[in-house]
């Protein structure tokens, strides 16, 4: 049976994340964009206008979406009445970006949000569709508590543990102990560009705020179990993070050691890692790379620049698999922290809640 073509929103349509969904949006054959908000300052133009000196995508802007008139993000109402759902990407303070995403909810708009207000929320699923496809089963709850019919919100995880969760999840039948990871993040996760911020051209910035207490608790929240309408943090394993900016444009780059109960082999590992498919695989979304993980031989790869456009940008790349004098096993890992970590991610995650009924067309 063919997927419903459903009407969508991007809240923060102006930001970088915001331009990565318009792009990735373009031709989508399940979703087509109707709505472009952003804040009152942007309001009432097109959206090629309001773009003319800010459109940051090597991609040229979309006609399509160019045409539009931005509306303001906070007049929910009126655009609850023209969308099935909402990816929001706004730029603001965390206490106006939770009371936002609530008021959609609330309106009866399902919220596929790339922000991080919600995601440690105890029902709000926080999804990798490869990875934990089944917290999407929380939302009846979430809508008990809401008191909504429609509507809900679902968070996708911070850029920075894209790059190496993925990598981890396949080998868990070996008991994960203990990881160490270093990412090496790309200025697009500030939402700046060279032009931008001069001051990053050959440096390197030792703090990202928030950004490694975010990496070491939320692959705990991935790999949780739903218990009685919540989501409950996993206990293990010990995750310690230093995450670093550095001059690129996009992609970061994790660096990761790993303890294990049961030491694989390297052998065992790459087989994990090349056999490893999720649900968006086996189901053909059309965001879902093939496949889902890259593995380089070649000692000198993942390179950030070289690699990061992998699967359009959705596929997840790893090498230099060694032994470790300290850990068991260590690993550089890469993913595009715009497309696969921020936006496209949300579209997966959106294509993933589309499949299973959880975002329909309104009647």
């Amino acid at each position: 049976m063919a997927q419903p073509r459903l009407k969508v929103g991007i809240l923060g349509a102006t930001g970088m994340v915001g331009q990565r969904f318009i792009t990735l949006l373009d031709n989508h054959p399940w979703f087509t964009i109707t709505v472009v908000a952003a804040s009152p300052a942007s309001a009432g133009r097109p959206y090629a206008e309001v773009m003319k000196d800010r459109w940051a995508m090597t991609a040229p802007l979309p006609a399509s979406a160019g045409s539009l008139v931005v509306q303001n993000a906070s007049e929910v109402a009126k655009i609850a009445s023209q969308v099935d759902f909402v990816f929001c990407a706004v730029d603001m303070p965390k206490d106006e970006i939770l009371a936002l995403e609530l008021a959609y909810a609330q309106a009866e708009v399902p919220v596929v949000s790339s922000n991080s207000a919600y995601r440690m929320g105890a029902d709000i699923p926080m999804i990798i569709p490869e990875l934990n496809p089944e917290h999407a089963k929380i939302i009846p709850a979430q809508r008990q508590r809401l008191g909504t019919k429609v509507g809900f919100i679902t968070a996708k995880p911070n850029c920075s543990i894209q790059s190496y969760v993925p990598l981890l999840h396949p080998l868990k039948e070996f008991g994960i102990q203990s990881v160490s990871v270093c990412t090496y993040q790309a200025i697009s996760g500030a939402g700046k560009t060279f032009q931008t911020w001069p001051e990053m051209v050959d440096n390197v910035i030792p703090y990202i705020g928030g950004e490694d207490e975010k990496s070491e608790t939320e692959p705990l929240k991935i790999w949780g179990e739903m218990k009685g309408g919540k989501i409950e943090l996993a206990t293990s394993p010990a995750i310690g993070a230093q995450c670093i900016r550095v001059a690129a444009t996009d992609g970061h780059l994790a660096a990761v050691s790993v303890n294990f109960d049961r030491k694989p082999t390297a052998e065992e590992i790459v087989s994990r890692w090349k056999s490893f498919e999720g649900i968006p695989q086996k189901q053909n979304f059309p965001s879902a790379p093939h496949p889902f993980l890259h593995v380089f031989d070649d000692p000198s790869r993942p390179q950030t620049r070289l690699d990061r456009d992998l699967g359009k940008g959705m596929a997840i790349s790893v090498g230099r698999l060694r032994p470790d004098n300290l850990f068991d096993w260590k690993f550089v890992a890469l993913s595009h922290n715009t497309i696969r970590g921020a936006a496209g991610g949300a579209v997966l995650t959106a294509e993933l809640l589309a499949s299973e009924g959880w975002i329909v067309p309104k009647k």
